[in-house]
C-alpha cells in the first residue's frame, strides 16, 4: 500500500518522484513510498548506541569512535550512557553471571524499538571463559540482533556489525514487527513482558 508522502529531502532508490499528483494538486510533485520505508530510513540513520563494555572489546570500540574509523559518519555520533535515551545496546566483553541481571535491566530500561549487538567472542558465546561464573552468551538473557565475531574484533568488524543493524532496521524490519505475536512470544521466552 503506497501512500503519498511529501518531503523535500532525497531518499533512497525505492522512493519515486510522481510529477502528476492527485487532482487539484498544483505542486511540483511528491514522493510516493511506503511509510515503513521512510520510518526505517530515519531510524537507521539516527541510532543512539549505549556501549556496555567490560573488557578488551571496549578498547576496540574506543578505537572505532576515533578519527581513523569515525563511527559518527553512520549517524551514531551521540553515544549515550543513559538507557532511556538509547536504542542500540552494544554489549562488549565478558559478562559474569552476576552481571547478567544488570545487562537485562539496562535492556529493559531502553525505549522501544531497541536493538542489541553482541560484540566479541565473550559476549556472543562466553569466549575462552568456559567457567561456572561466566555467562555463555548474552542471548541467554536478552535477544541479540547481530553478533560480531573476534577476540577482540577489529574496528572494521564493529562497523560491519553496526551496518548490519542499520540494514535490518531500514530494509527488513516492518514497523508492526514489535507488535506481532511472534515478537511477543520471543519476549516472553526471555521473561520480558
Amino acid at each position: 500500500m503506497a501512500r503519498p508522502v511529501r518531503f523535500n529531502v532525497h531518499a533512497e532508490a525505492d522512493v519515486k518522484l510522481v510529477k502528476d499528483g492527485p487532482e487539484g494538486y498544483s505542486g511540483e510533485g511528491f514522493f510516493a513510498t511506503r511509510l515503513d520505508k521512510v520510518v526505517g530510513l530515519a531510524r537507521s540513520n539516527s541510532m543512539w548506541p549505549l556501549p556496555f563494555a567490560t573488557s578488551c572489546c571496549g578498547i576496540e570500540f574506543m578505537a572505532t569512535m576515533g578519527a581513523t574509523y569515525d563511527f559518527a559518519r553512520f549517524g551514531a555520533e551521540r553515544v549515550g550512557f543513559s538507557p532511556r535515551q538509547c536504542d542500540l545496546l552494544m554489549v562488549m566483553g565478558t559478562i559474569a553471571k552476576k552481571m547478567g541481571p544488570v545487562v537485562k535491566q539496562v535492556y529493559l530500561q531502553m525505549a522501544e524499538p531497541r536493538w542489541v549487538i553482541a560484540v566479541g567472542a565473550c559476549a556472543s558465546s562466553g569466549g575462552i571463559f568456559d567457567t561456572y561464573s561466566v555467562l555463555q552468551g548474552i542471548d541467554q538473557i536478552i535477544p541479540v540482533d547481530v553478533y560480531v565475531p573476534g577476540c577482540p574484533p577489529r574496528p572494521e568488524a564493529i562497523l560491519d556489525g553496526f551496518m548490519k543493524v542499520q540494514d535490518l532496521v531500514h530494509n527488513r524490519e516492518m514497523i508492526r514487527r514489535r507488535t506481532s505475536d511472534r515478537y511477543k512470544e520471543l519476549m516472553e521466552s526471555y521473561g520480558i513482558q
